[in-house]
């Protein structure tokens, strides 16, 4: 009888999880033939692939997000093929996993049917906040989320504090090797973790000993990370780049992507509500929550949605109480999901058409290929360096690196842009790919030195109109 219980218990799982995977598909699907929804994780893809080929992070080519993001994107150039579909494919994976772990929370303070359609709602958000694709919160979300159960476990138990506490930071550890933004989620965890100890244990010395072994935990992916790159002699460009560099940069006027994120948020948060009203196990999450927001305003840097999306793991777990109380809670589900996914389909149909999509990708690239050297994208895909089998004319490879003012200086990059850009130009790049008109915060020096270059030495080849008003310029040498 107990086989027979397990066996039905684990038939249902498969299903709940299979159940996931074919919504992931259906509410992401549009994008897998895409090679440009995001700027971001094409250039991420970029570096992946280039670390097939000796090219090592901060080293060879400059950014700050930490190695563990590239070394997923390395791992999803390697599956085969040119990439574009196979880093969709591992966040698919990434985003099944995260759902199911949001389903497994639910349970905990809900009815199964409620957390199923937590776990639905996970799926679809990700698609309002530019996380149809490989953005770096789909991955770390999952082992947040994996980190947070284990401490709330803990919370709720009081038991194996010590242990959880090990899992929890280590699994932090491994995000924070994601993105940093993490830190005050797992400050969150630590802090749970370290007053459950407390009321069990009651002594400051073994409490003590305790933070200090979940912090080296916590600290231990990063310190491996430094150690290799000391190892190799470049921890000077590691520490610059995922530590100091963030501090160099001028971060413009925040107004419309903090509203944006919460307008996009709010009506997931107004169905937390119910959660507030429950017992002290309930408001882990929804303190959890108050974490998560914290650790987006603190870092100071949120002009798009996408930063937002951490919140998004217990804003959808504080939900599950109302689906599990509210009459007619399989009518609401049933209706909100239905309005979710015609939304999410819209919203990528949208992003396709303002950004372009394979069509205008293929044609860029087909009117970029070079015959020799290499191209430089001063502004537009960075996915054009791959579709066009470029090598880079820079280290600072993605163009709003050089081509904003957020940018525009030698702390923020560890060289002077403008004396940057002029490198790059006197080398006189076979083809250089820009957009028009100028975004917003553009660098007005750089963006002067690339106009002079282009009508000295350059002639149009391609003009591509995405969206209303953007055109994306493909300029070859005279």
């Amino acid at each position: 009888m107990k086989k027979r219980v397990v066996a039905s218990k684990n038939a249902s799982e498969f299903l709940i999880v299979f159940g996931l995977l074919l919504l992931a598909v259906l509410v992401r699907g549009q994008t897998f033939g895409n090679p440009v929804i995001g700027f971001d994780e094409q250039f991420y893809l970029l570096v992946g692939d280039g670390m097939w080929h000796g090219m090592v992070p901060y080293v060879d080519i400059f950014d700050r997000k930490p190695i563990g993001l590239f070394l997923i994107y390395a791992v999803a150039d390697g599956i085969g093929g040119d990439g574009f579909f196979q880093y969709k494919l591992v966040a698919l994976g990434f985003v099944v996993a995260t759902a199911y772990l949001v389903y497994c929370g639910a349970l905990r303070i809900s009815t199964p049917f409620s957390a199923i359609v937590v776990a639905c709602l996970y799926i679809f958000w990700l698609n309002f906040m530019e996380g149809e694709g490989g953005q770096s919160e789909v991955f770390f979300n999952l082992p947040m989320i994996a980190a947070g159960l284990i401490a709330w476990r803990a919370f709720e138990t009081r038991r194996h504090v010590l242990r959880r506490g090990v899992e929890t930071m280590l699994l932090v550890g491994v995000a924070l090797q994601i993105k940093y933004t993490v830190v005050f989620e797992g400050i969150f965890f630590g802090c749970a973790l370290l007053w459950t100890h407390w009321l069990v244990h009651k002594r400051v010395g073994v409490l003590m000993l305790a933070a200090l072994l979940w912090i080296g935990c916590a600290l231990l992916p990063t310190i491996l990370a430094a150690a290799w790159y000391w190892h190799i002699g470049a921890l000077q460009q590691f520490v610059f780049a995922n530590f100091f560099s963030m501090f160099g940069k001028h971060v413009g006027n925040q107004i419309y992507g903090s509203g944006e994120i919460i307008l996009i948020l709010l009506p997931l948060l107004l169905l937390s509500w119910p959660c507030w009203r429950r017992d002290a196990s309930t408001r882990f999450v929804c303190v959890w929550i108050f974490a998560s927001i914290l650790g987006v305003m603190v870092m100071g840097s949120y002009g798009t949605s996408h930063y937002g999306m951490p919140i998004l793991v217990p804003a959808t777990l504080a939900a599950a109480p109302f689906f599990a109380a509210a009459k007619r809670a399989k009518l609401y589900a049933l209706i909100i999901m239905g309005l979710l996914f015609i939304a999410a389909q819209v919203v990528l149909a949208r992003v396709e058409f303002l950004k372009g999509g394979n069509a205008a990708a293929r044609a860029i690239a087909s009117a970029a290929r070079p015959t020799h050297g290499c191209i430089y994208v001063y502004d537009g895909y960075p996915a054009l360096y791959m579709l066009t089998h470029s090598c880079l004319p820079t280290r600072w490879a993605f163009p709003g690196h050089l081509n904003t003012q957020d940018e525009a200086f030698p702390a923020a990059l560890g060289i002077d842009p403008v004396a940057e850009e002029t490198r790059i130009l006197a080398t006189h790049p076979e083809v250089i790919v820009t957009d028009t008109p100028a975004y917003a915060g553009v660098n007005l020096a750089t963006h002067a030195l690339v106009q002079a270059a282009l009508a000295k030495d350059y002639r149009l080849a391609l003009r591509y109109r995405t969206g209303a008003v953007r055109d994306r310029l493909v300029y070859r040498l005279k």
